[in-house]
């Protein structure tokens, strides 16, 4: 098991400094897996939650839905979706009604991707918590926020 004080050689004045360098230390640990296990998928780990949003709404949504909806609030929101757009996995649909506005709906192909991601995703960043510990968790991040 991991120690951060171990892990970045540092000792800490209490344990609430030391809690919120372990989240951060943590956010980024998570995220390098993350962007190391998209790689060979040619996304991002936030290409893949714009793609998770739009497979669990059913319908296109508009550009700024899916902003509004991602754990990860890119500002980037647009060019990542340009990309995806590119690889074929969404596609845009102008509005009718008001040429400012821009749908955004997931591709068989985004969809067939997102399959084959979901083999291989494992809880592996968790996987030493139990129920109750991942429960704990997450109430006690809420509470943080």
């Amino acid at each position: 098991m991991g120690d951060i004080s171990k892990d970045i050689n540092s000792t800490f004045p209490n344990n609430k400094v030391k809690a919120l360098l372990n989240i951060i230390y943590t956010s980024n640990w998570i995220n390098s897996h993350q962007n190391m296990f998209f790689k060979p998928f040619g996304i991002s780990p936030q290409q893949f939650n714009i793609l998770r949003i739009l497979r669990g709404a059913g319908e296109a949504l508009k550009v700024q839905t899916i902003k509004e909806r991602m754990v990860e609030r890119a500002p980037n929101a647009t060019r990542l979706m340009d990309k995806l757009c590119a690889k074929g996995l969404i596609e845009r649909i102008a509005c009718p009604s008001d040429r400012r506005v821009v749908n955004i709906n997931i591709t068989h192909k985004g969809l067939a991707l997102l399959k084959t991601i979901s083999q291989e995703m494992k809880d592996d960043y968790i996987h030493n918590l139990t129920e109750e510990e991942a429960g704990l968790l997450s109430d006690l991040l809420d509470k943080i926020r």
